[in-house]
């Protein structure tokens, strides 16, 4: 299960993402993530969470302090700053994977990589504050871009979409052209389709199921399934937290299907599925 020979270095760090998928773990340091929400809230629980999620193998770590489940209000940047740039620092100074800074705020960005994460996860590709765009160009980190359909507060009020996977696309492509022209090299540019941003319960099983198309675009693939509602969906309506197993289903496919990045609250369930399918298609292919 190996895609195309992406390598990202910066830094000291270094991401061979054409060997096999990687495993990135999500940190949500509020109160109101639709997943975890208030589970890590307190700077000890998140910092105990970390640790937890590299033990189970996670390769990288996504913190974030802003919710964005849909009809999600948005907090002030003194706010966003006070819940994740302590995490940040103490955890850099610890773990040995790189850190992920997921706002929308080219200052909250600044600040986090100051503290020592070194990748910007930007859920709105740079249009909510394109500033953004020359931070991660003048440090010279991955900066991931993501598809996204209006806002959090109304991305779920019926979105439609005239070509679900040509317009996605033609965003990502536009991003990409966006992002370089203000100094991100592509090298540096990963790219995340958006599952459940703007997108209905159809829309995600036919953009999982044509991932591959997005692959034409030439960069690295970021997908995060983890737990959203359409998972829910598919088993009944089980809650969030039950929907690991689901998950790690669901990653395994975006992963056959071309992702090279696996964006999961719980790392282990979807690690063990990657190892079973990457043994059998070792062995047997």
């Amino acid at each position: 299960m190996s895609g195309p020979d992406f390598r990202l270095t910066w830094g000291r760090w270094s991401l061979d993402l054409g060997v096999r998928p990687h495993i990135m773990g999500v940190i949500n340091v509020t109160p109101d993530s639709f997943s975890d929400g208030g589970d890590f809230y307190t700077f000890e629980s998140a910092l105990e969470q970390g640790w937890s999620l590299v033990k189970a193998g996670a390769d990288l770590l996504d913190v974030g302090g802003e919710s964005t489940r849909p009809g999600s209000e948005r907090i002030s940047e003194a706010e966003e700053r006070s819940r994740v740039l302590p995490l940040i620092e103490a955890l850099a100074d610890r773990i040995p994977v790189p850190i992920s800074i997921d706002t929308y705020r080219a200052g909250i960005a600044q600040d986090a990589l100051r503290a020592g994460a070194s990748i910007i996860n930007d859920i709105s590709a740079g249009r909510l504050d394109p500033e953004i765009l020359k931070v991660a160009a003048r440090a010279g980190v991955p900066l991931i871009l993501m598809h996204m359909k209006g806002q959090p507060k109304s991305m779920q009020d019926h979105p439609t979409y005239d070509d679900l996977m040509a317009e996605i696309k033609m965003f990502l492509a536009d991003a990409m052209q966006r992002a370089e022209a203000a100094g991100v090299s592509r090298e540096m540019i990963i790219l995340d389709p958006g599952l459940g941003f703007g997108k209905t319960y159809d829309h995600n099983l036919i953009l999982l199921n044509r991932l591959e198309e997005l692959v034409a675009l030439g960069r690295p693939l970021l997908i995060g399934a983890s737990r959203k509602a359409f998972l829910g969906q598919i088993l009944g309506g089980a809650p969030p937290k039950e929907r690991d197993v689901a998950t790690a289903a669901a990653s395994v496919l975006a992963a056959y299907k071309g992702g090279c990045i696996l964006r999961v609250h719980e790392v282990r369930p979807t690690r063990e599925a990657l190892l079973v399918t990457r043994a059998v298609m070792r062995e047997h292919a």
